[in-house]
């Protein structure tokens, strides 16, 4: 049902924790194959996501380049970008199985709620009134897309100083659904 893409680059200990988090996703069976799309690492993490049974895809150009062919290789009807060091909430299984089962056309993109660090307050207030508001969402707040959307859309730009963002722009805010699960990020 869904293809998990995360682009690395020297991130062993980020990339634990991201995919220590997918593990109740895999047991599910909501998580068909991880892909790890690497840039040269030069640490532990190739070692880290053949251990954890990931499929891992060497593409040492820019992040654009690494999260098309993530995408390209990606076999499941539906893809979930993350960066390393993306932990979501434990409530992400049943939120995405839910919005992956509606009707096609009804959702064709989403993005996990985001947190500001210092686990609420102030911080967290103007995050979520920002997003309620129609601020644009962050790379790091992971992207899921239908797969057929994305490619029609043509993907990350493999060019794009920051691809991520400007593929989020390029959706359009109207297009991507805020999820209530929430991600955190640890880099």
């Amino acid at each position: 049902m869904l293809s998990v893409i995360i682009p690395t680059h020297d991130c062993e200990r980020a990339l634990v924790r991201t995919l220590a988090a997918l593990v109740p996703g895999a047991a599910a069976g909501l998580v068909s194959e991880v892909l790890v799309v690497d840039a040269g690492s030069q640490d532990q993490t190739e070692y880290v996501a053949d251990h954890a049974g990931c499929i891992i895809l060497h593409e040492p150009g820019p992040l654009g380049r690494r999260l098309r062919a993530g995408a390209r290789a990606a076999r499941a009807p539906w893809l979930l970008f993350l960066r390393p060091g993306a932990v979501l909430d434990p409530s992400w299984t049943a939120e995405i199985r839910a919005l992956a089962e509606q009707l096609p056309g009804q959702v064709s993109a989403a993005v996990f709620r985001r947190v500001a660090s210092g686990n609420g307050g102030w911080r967290e207030i103007m995050a979520l009134a920002a997003a309620t508001l129609g601020g644009r969402p962050y790379s790091h707040q992971g992207l899921l897309i239908a797969k057929d959307v994305y490619e029609r859309t043509g993907g990350h730009s493999a060019s794009a100083a920051d691809p991520e963002r400007e593929y989020l722009r390029r959706l359009g805010r109207r297009q991507i659904r805020i999820l209530s699960t929430v991600v955190h990020y640890f880099e």
